[in-house]
């Protein structure tokens, strides 16, 4: 896997590593025995080079119909050594990757706005539209309560393909947040009412600096909620948590949608390694990666970070196999009442 599983190469299998599509439809069988919903992580953005259709590109050449399922350019330069322009992978380093053709000769370049292994897909090709809603179909049939969509903002790119200053983005931006992304999840939409039990569309929407922004991913014509990404990047100080919430509730009314809190996810440092450190603020540009962080304190301060999540309305969210990195001797999470906490924000 190119980046722990998000490089798809089936969107209707499970892989090996991880079990089988049948061992998944009996998954979701016995959750709802229980009173409990699936929700599928979907990514729509990006695939895996181990894909068909990518491997079909690979072969078919310059110009073809396989290839404009994705975004292939000649390079730039005398022969072609350049990339097409000057984007950069969200992982760092250029966002193109140069092809060899079947004689071995240097070919196009092709898009990746994360690794190499999971090249972008272009979404004015209707055939790419048509996939992703039938395989939304594939799994709300088979009983999943929702999708989570991973990189939500980024599927529509500036045809132009055009240099910017990367260092000030134009607007409206090259390839994240642009107006047609919304179409795709008013036809999404559609189709999650159309269950007699509807689906849940939940995205992963990381806009920090334009909220208004944020907040039309989730017209009710849209997804029904999006991570609150400004909640988990926020410091234990009593005054930027007040400021937080209550900045989120006020974001999501006007739309009418309910707030989803979240302390951390795979992306970012979890929670319990973070309130262990002196600085407890996260950023996607300010990750402290190496900084010391007390594991006990952490864990200690657990239950009231919990807490302060549970009595957020509307909606908590928990994203797979949190890892809290609890101290080896800590077998649970430490209880905690939701009335009175022996670890407060600091003031």
């Amino acid at each position: 896997m190119a980046d722990a599983g998000y490089d798809v190469a089936d969107y209707r299998a499970i892989d090996p590593l991880f079990g089988t599509l049948a061992e998944a439809e009996a998954l979701i069988n016995e959750a709802h025995a229980l009173g409990i919903r699936i929700i599928v992580d979907i990514v729509p953005n990006h695939t895996s080079d181990a894909n068909p259709w990518f491997v079909e590109a690979l072969t078919a050449g310059p110009g073809s119909a396989a290839r404009d399922l994705f975004w292939f350019r000649s390079g730039r330069g005398e022969k072609g050594n350049e990339p097409p322009n000057n984007w950069e992978s969200i992982f760092g380093g250029p966002a193109w990757t140069r092809t060899t053709n079947p004689d071995g000769t240097p070919g196009e370049w092709y898009l990746h706005l994360f690794a190499p292994g999971q090249p972008d897909f272009n979404w004015e090709n209707p055939k790419v539209r048509e996939e992703f809603e039938d395989v939304l179909r594939f799994w709300f049939d088979r009983g999943a309560d929702g999708v989570r969509i991973d990189s939500a903002a980024l599927l529509i790119k500036d045809a132009s393909l055009a240099d910017f200053d990367l260092a000030n983005p134009p607007y409206p931006h090259p390839f994240s947040d642009r107006d047609d992304v919304h179409q795709v999840y008013r036809d999404w939409r559609q189709i999650a009412e159309s269950y007699p039990e509807p689906r849940a569309l939940i995205g992963e929407v990381w806009l920090p600096e334009t909220p208004d922004r944020f907040a039309q991913y989730l017209r009710p014509d849209e997804l029904h909620t999006a991570f609150n990404f400004d909640f988990l990047g926020c410091p234990w100080i009593a005054s930027s948590m007040r400021k937080v919430i209550d900045d989120g509730i006020a974001l999501h009314a006007p739309v009418g949608a309910p707030a989803t809190w979240v302390l951390s996810n795979h992306d970012v440092i979890r929670h319990v390694t973070r309130y262990g450190r002196a600085d407890t603020r996260f950023d996607l540009q300010y990750r402290q990666f190496g900084a010391y962080s007390d594991l006990a304190l952490g864990t200690d301060g657990l239950g009231p970070r919990s807490c302060c999540c549970w009595r957020c309305p509307v909606r908590r969210t928990s994203t797979r196999a949190r890892n809290w990195a609890w101290p080896k001797s800590r077998t649970s999470p430490p209880r905690c009442g939701r009335t009175r906490c022996s670890s407060r924000p600091t003031a």
